[in-house]
């Protein structure tokens, strides 16, 4: 495992599971939501956050990318040589996403572009919550057809519940 694409639902835990991989196989970790953002959260144009990716993530590099971001997910799925998949259950996702709100509320997480601290409410959050609610029955079964469309290479590891990322990650 040298390039690993970690995805999933929005508080699944991708960037804690990322961050304990790069960790233990000394991996250096690339954030999507860094490259997806500039300062104060602004979104900024999906070709340039296309470039960036390409630019973090080489062909014949060694990294972990955590995050989703459908509209780019192809490029990190072809190149990477494992993909990981938290599919997890809405009720747990849901729950950690306002944990963190919580934790980080006026701060900046770490994996996040600079000067983008966590807002409890916001305009978005109830849009947000509702992306983290439908994601099962709206995300998942694009990201399905993408990994079919893969043919079975690179290989998925899929995980259900937090339980079994604990397990994986026992095991690398």
């Amino acid at each position: 495992m040298n390039r690993i694409a970690v995805i999933g639902c929005s508080g699944a835990g991708k960037t804690h599971l990322a961050l304990a991989l790069g960790k233990k196989l000394q991996l250096p970790v690339i954030h999507l939501d860094q490259l997806a953002r500039d300062r104060g959260w602004a979104q900024i144009p999906n070709e340039l956050f296309a470039r960036r990716q390409e630019a973090a993530l080489a062909p014949d590099g060694r990294w972990i990318a955590d995050g989703n971001y459908g509209s780019t997910m192809l490029l990190r799925l072809r190149l990477a040589d494992t993909i990981v998949f938290l599919d997890y259950p809405t009720h747990v996702c849901l729950y950690r996403v306002l944990a963190r709100r919580i934790r980080y509320r006026g701060r900046t997480r770490p994996d996040m572009a600079p000067d983008c601290p966590e807002r409890f409410f916001d305009r978005e959050f109830p849009e947000f919550l509702r992306f983290v609610a439908t994601f099962r029955a709206q995300q998942r079964p694009r990201i399905l057809d993408k990994l079919a469309g893969l043919d079975g290479s690179p290989p998925v590891i899929m995980l259900r519940r937090p339980r079994d990322a604990m397990r994986f990650l026992a095991t690398v």
